[in-house]
């Protein structure tokens, strides 16, 4: 029965990846992705997982719905205050998973500053590091090789983007610091759409109600970056509430229709 569900789970993976992403889908990511699923039960149409530059790159939402599956017993998140730099805004915690009562722990540590976050989220480094060192602790409890999301820069990891020109500079559009210069507001909304998932559509018409506008493109770039920087918190902090509260504009497309 169990290896029937798996099946099943396998080949809906496969094929919401090759409508997500079919220009980057190739054999040995699929087969990668069947892996996952077999090992670990995961969705990529819950948004358990996301294909960046190449990659499976593994969610927190992801990584605590595994730790459910497996009936953790407890996570504990600490400040560790004598390395933090609330100044700088830095902050670094000690996150430790509890698989079982008698378990000792499996610590993960977690760091963030506006140098290592996305320019989205800036002013929210403290909730991020505390996201990361969880998220490190439950890949070390569990045995999950894949990176999360949420421990990633800007830029992940490996792109392109970073690797310096042949006479030794920096490409066009990197920073001195090595992260990417902060991208059009257009860009930065559909990486923010594709990164935890959600529904362009509902997105665009959540964005027109929280701007007061008829639709998105009637508003202001302040309107519109201050809607993004909003999505991002929500996403960051309650993807399910945020998912709840852009169905409810479905249904009103729906009763209006």
């Amino acid at each position: 029965m169990r290896n029937k569900k798996n099946y099943v789970v396998s080949t809906r993976n496969v094929a919401y990846a090759r409508l997500r992403w079919p220009a980057e889908c190739s054999r040995s990511l699929l087969l990668k992705l069947r892996e996952l699923t077999t090992t670990f039960s995961i969705s990529a149409e819950r948004g358990d997982v996301c294909l960046i530059d190449g990659g499976w790159y593994i969610t927190n939402a992801g990584l605590l719905g595994i730790a459910h599956r497996r009936r953790c017993q407890g996570i504990r998140a600490q400040l560790i205050t004598s390395l933090s730099d609330p100044s700088r805004n830095r902050w670094i915690f000690k996150a430790t998973v509890f698989k079982s009562r008698r378990s000792k722990g499996f610590v993960g540590f977690g760091d963030a500053d506006p140098s290592n976050v996305s320019p989205v989220v800036h002013g929210a480094e403290m909730r991020i590091a505390e996201t990361r060192a969880v998220n490190r602790a439950l890949r070390k409890a569990y045995g999950i090789g894949l990176c999360s999301v949420e421990e990633l820069g800007w830029t992940p990891r490996g792109s392109t983007v970073l690797k310096s020109n042949r006479n030794g500079s920096s490409p066009a559009g990197v920073n001195d610091n090595g992260h990417g210069a902060p991208p059009r507001l257009r860009d930065r909304l559909c990486l923010l759409i594709r990164e935890h998932h959600l529904d362009p559509t509902l997105v665009k018409a959540y964005a027109a109600d929280y701007c007061g506008t008829p639709a998105i493109h009637n508003a202001s770039r302040e309107q519109v970056e201050a809607f993004i920087n909003h999505l991002t918190e929500r996403a960051t902090n309650d993807r399910g509430a945020l998912v709840c509260h852009l169905n409810s504009f479905s249904k009103a497309q729906e009763v209006s229709s």
